[in-house]
């Protein structure tokens, strides 16, 4: 957007040498204003898969006695307490097993 306004202003307003001073800026700014974001962006890795929930707290949503439902960020997920969980406990997810966690009392 830099670049596009100072090559208006060269275009439209400025004059000779200005001209040439002004699109410099502009278009060094994009390159930071680039740069700047390019490495925003790489900053960390994407935390993706299941396995990123070990260790994560999880409500109880249905009675885990010893198999029921948990809410983890927003998602229903099968749990299986060995200790049992009633509804409204938190528990901490210490394992997955296919598509089920295990949980234990938090």
């Amino acid at each position: 957007m830099a670049l596009a306004v100072a090559i208006l202003l060269a275009v439209f307003v400025l004059e000779a040498p200005w001209t040439w001073l002004v699109v410099g800026l502009g278009a060094t700014i994009e390159l930071a204003e680039t740069g700047g974001l390019t490495w925003w962006s790489k900053r960390r890795r994407a935390e993706v898969g299941a396995e990123t929930l070990l260790g994560r707290r999880a409500v109880v949503s249905a009675d885990c006695m010893p198999i029921g439902q948990v809410r983890v960020a927003g998602e229903l997920w099968q749990a299986r307490c060995a200790e049992g969980a009633g509804v409204g406990d938190e528990v901490v997810i210490r394992a997955i097993e296919g598509l089920t966690l295990v949980v234990e009392g938090g």
